[in-house]
């Protein structure tokens, strides 16, 4: 049966074979290529890889860690810019979707940088932001910006004309109705917007980095990998990896709490 629904025995055995299976055939792998090459360093041994986590955890001659180092300022880029992402898109949306002629307004220029590749638009930021916290900032909130609030946008123009005529009826406000009624209605999909966002995010986050960062995962991950220490270049990448997946967790359990309607009738 499509869709059919199963235990969530059988759900947490599955997902665990999955995660099985991959660190299997990453252990062949490796295996095949150190039965060529004993000392390569491209997919590296599990105790090679133990190495490199002992490389970024213990201090180094500045008595510096770089896991402390890279966290802390990637971590603050990333937040900062997802943070005003998500508070302007949300705003942008709302307008849209609330006013038709802030929607004719606002809909060829959101539409127009939706189209704009973050990544090849590097050069304009660094021109215009300079190199510090402030472009990585602009880059991810403007990266996200226009997804966001094409979203918020979309689900307003989704709600049924009948359910604002009833709430007008009942004698609420321009305002009562766009808090009680439409931001109700549109919070569970635009949180689901946001966890979408969170890859795009830490592409454009990391991509900044890797060219002009002096610190961070991007930049530790370029220097490694010039040095092809890819048993440091791994455990980051497993890192980023973890850190989205955790943030995803995170809006989904929020979900649940602020719109618990939504996640039964989402079932």
């Amino acid at each position: 049966m499509i869709r059919g629904p199963i235990s969530q025995a059988k759900s947490i055995l599955l997902a665990s074979l999955s995660v099985a299976l991959l660190l299997l055939g990453y252990t062949w792998v490796s295996h095949r290529q150190h039965q060529v090459n004993p000392k390569d360093t491209t997919i590296p041994s599990w105790g090679q890889l133990a190495d490199g986590v002992k490389k970024f955890t213990q201090p180094d001659r500045k008595e510096e860690r770089w896991i402390v180092e890279d966290s802390i300022a990637t971590g603050r880029r990333f937040f900062y810019g997802i943070g005003l992402g998500v508070m302007c898109g949300f705003v942008l949306g709302m307008l849209m979707g609330c006013f038709s002629s802030l929607e004719a307004f606002l809909q060829p220029p959101i539409a127009l940088l939706a189209k704009v590749p973050q990544t090849a638009a590097l050069a304009v930021y660094f021109v215009v932001f300079g190199t510090g916290l402030s472009m990585y900032v602009a880059m991810i909130s403007l990266g996200i910006i226009p997804a966001l609030a094409v979203t918020v946008y979309l689900a307003i123009k989704d709600l049924p004309s009948e359910m604002l005529d009833k709430a007008y009826t009942l004698g609420a406000s321009h305002f009562e109705v766009a808090t009680e009624v439409v931001f109700r209605q549109v919070l569970p999909k635009f949180i689901d917007a946001v966890r979408l966002a969170i890859g795009p995010a830490i592409v454009f986050l990391i991509a900044a980095e890797m060219v002009v960062g002096d610190v961070g995962f991007g930049y530790r991950i370029r220097l490694q990998f010039k040095l092809t220490n890819m048993n440091v270049v791994y455990p980051y990448l497993v890192m980023l990896a973890f850190f989205g997946f955790a943030l995803d967790y995170g809006l989904r359990f929020l979900q649940a709490k602020l719109c618990s309607w939504y996640q039964r009738d989402s079932k």
